[in-house]
């Protein structure tokens, strides 16, 4: 798999996970703080529910990856509802 096309971000000062290329949706940006990775976070549950059930995946997501605190550029997660695709 070829690595994420990040535009006119460095991916170099971006935090990924491995292994979850395909789940990254883009990158979010705030004010006074460094762009972010944002993950799609059905897909990355989808992912995880490969080796697992349901809800060992849930407790997984949120304790290892949601749960994990690696700075400032920590990875986020989005949750797309129902009204907003």
């Amino acid at each position: 798999m070829s690595a994420p096309d990040f535009g006119p971000f460095d991916p170099d000062e971006l935090l990924t996970m491995d292994g979850y290329d395909d789940c990254i949706i883009g990158v979010v940006e705030q004010f006074g703080r460094p762009p972010i990775v944002c993950y799609n976070r059905e897909l990355v549950i989808a992912k995880l529910m490969q080796d697992m059930s349901e809800e060992r995946a849930e407790e997984f997501w949120s304790y290892n990856q949601v749960g994990s605190w690696n700075g400032a550029a920590t990875p986020c997660f989005l949750t797309i509802t129902p009204n907003n695709t």
